[in-house]
């Protein structure tokens, strides 16, 4: 019998987390948890109540997150977020919603209320996770860790080629300084900051193919399970 084992998957934005986690979860046909869509709720219903980012906002914004409900829902065309019951997924992929997610989860509060959550959705093992803190803070006990990284002027390439698909005109000088500001930020904030585990296994897919990548993370992945 093959084991069922928590897949912890960390790294740098713009880094394809998401879509290895995804492509990888179906191989294994375990459950796939994107957090860094959990954290963009948590902004999206903060814009949406008009609640900004400050020390003197949070509190405000802290006494509404027992009002927030996140889902997970399966679509024909993938797994999409809700909050409070609407499907949210395409108002949460925005560069505006993603640069407030990123300030909003330095607050201490906010990460306990999501990161709660995230550990009693791996009770049963079988999932993948991914985030900025999944191998060093959600699951310390991971079987498998991985983190993921890329060059920053690579990783801006892939987030304004992006954007540019789903028929925004972006900036590419202004999304490189987003994903510096945001590296900046995700590795330097005091609560649960972004670093890779000592027992993570790092995958630089700067110069990987997306298929050569998942065939590497996906014998990765068969040798943790024998």
């Amino acid at each position: 019998m093959v084991n069922r084992i928590i897949v912890a998957i960390d790294g740098y934005s713009s880094c394809g987390k998401s879509t290895v986690a995804k492509a990888l979860a179906k191989y294994a046909g375990y459950t796939y948890v994107d957090t860094g869509a959990m954290y963009r709720a948590v902004a999206l219903y903060a814009r949406q109540a008009g609640i900004g980012y400050s020390e003197s906002d949070n509190g405000a914004l802290l006494a509404q997150l027992g009002n927030i409900h996140i889902g997970f829902v399966q679509t024909p065309d993938g797994q999409h977020v809700t909050l409070n019951g609407e499907d949210v997924e395409s108002q949460i992929r925005t560069l505006e919603v993603g640069e407030l997610a990123s300030q909003i989860s330095t607050i201490k509060e906010v990460r306990a209320f999501l990161v709660a959550q995230q550990q009693a959705m791996g009770g049963e093992k079988g999932i993948v996770m991914d985030g900025r803190d999944i191998g060093t803070v959600v699951f310390p006990q991971a079987e498998l860790k991985l983190f993921l990284t890329a060059s920053p002027e690579v990783r801006a390439k892939r987030r304004f080629l992006e954007l540019q698909a789903k028929g925004d005109n972006p900036d590419y000088e202004e999304v490189l300084r987003a994903t510096n500001e945001r590296d900046y930020r995700d590795t330097h904030r005091a609560e649960s900051p972004l670093r890779q585990a000592e027992d993570a296994v790092v995958v630089d897919n700067s110069h990987m193919t997306r298929e050569e990548q998942m065939q590497h993370i996906i014998d990765i992945f068969d040798r943790a399970t024998r």
